[in-house]
């Protein structure tokens, strides 16, 4: 059987992305499942290795190193710095690259910094998956975990700027897309519940009116072209009605409302999936965690989880 190629970024090195990475493929039993391509540079997954002190190692025939070197002789950690942008862009960036081209045939991005990406000139990005928006303008940020999934309408801008996109004809085509996406990797699998923009779903016009102008006409539209789809729900229900139940997405209209309850919920085995790409693309679902960055006790259960899913969906597409 071929396995999987996997290829995984390294992320910002003076955070816990480094560490995730070494500890998720040396300490999981997951080099069975796939082969793995590491971006980064060795200056900094030696540190990371030396710091773990384990007797096992990577196996060298399933893991293999792409070599960027570090801009630089020392790498600083805790703190975003221009360095580590530049660092964690350009693994980024080629990975991306290898992504688009077929030769990895999934991506795995550990933590970066956006201050630090900001830092190194790179700037209007404010994070990976805007960055794959540039190639494909459909790209949906999505989080994944056994106890709760759920699709973001809108994610990293201000609040005002989320609410004033939320229109009824890209809702709808949201919807369909979220939807193609979710059938081709699981086909049949899943219904869809909306949580609503203001507090009780508006109330029937009585606290704001996108619920009965917006988002109820859009829901409408997609069940008549047999989307399993209803709402929307008040939101501080919506996500009590998704919990533990494994055949259902919730649908959040903008960043926080979806992510406040993944987070407290799933926030050591989340997963940030990206969909309406040609390749899978996951993540850990937390940041650089620059306060514990060379402490050694970084949780890799995100990582691992990561790792899991694009193997698992790579197989599906």
């Amino acid at each position: 059987m071929t396995l999987p190629i996997i290829g995984i970024t390294i992320g910002d090195p003076g955070g816990v992305g480094p560490e995730v990475t070494v500890k998720a493929l040396v300490l999981s039993a997951l080099t069975s499942d796939a082969e793995f391509v590491i971006f980064g540079s060795d200056l900094v997954l030696q540190r990371e290795i030396q710091n773990l002190n384990s007797a096992d190692v990577f196996p060298a025939d399933k893991i293999k190193l792409y070599e960027i070197p570090y801009p630089g002789n020392s790498i600083p950690q805790g703190a975003p710095f221009r360095e580590n942008g530049k660092a964690s862009f350009t693994y980024f960036e080629e990975a991306v690259s290898q992504a688009r081209e077929g030769s990895i045939h999934a991506l795995v991005t550990a933590p970066i910094s956006k201050y630090s990406w900001q830092l190194a000139g790179i700037t209007n990005l404010p994070g990976h998956t805007e960055y794959l928006s540039r190639f494909y303008s459909q790209s949906i940020m999505f989080f994944w975990s056994e106890k709760l999934k759920v699709a973001l309408f809108s994610h990293h801008i201000s609040l005002k700027e989320a609410v004033d996109r939320i229109k009824k004809q890209p809702l709808e085509n949201f919807f369909k897309h979220l939807y193609k996406n979710i059938e081709r990797l699981c086909p049949g699998i899943y219904s869809y519940v909306v949580a609503g923009l203001n507090p009780h779903a508006g109330e029937d016009g009585l606290m704001g009116e996108e619920e009965k102008h917006i988002i109820t006409p859009a829901v409408k539209n997609l069940q008549k072209e047999g989307m399993p789809i209803t709402g929307p729900f008040p939101p501080d229900v919506v996500f009590r009605q998704a919990l533990g139940t494994k055949d259902r997405i919730v649908i959040a209209l903008y960043h926080d409302q979806g992510l406040i309850p993944f987070k407290l919920l799933a926030f050591e085995t989340g997963v940030n999936l990206t969909l309406g790409l040609p390749f899978v693309r996951t993540s850990p679902d937390h940041g650089t965690a620059f306060d514990i960055a060379g402490k050694g006790i970084a949780d890799h259960r995100s990582m691992v989880e990561a790792i899991k899913l694009a193997i698992e969906f790579t197989h599906k597409k």
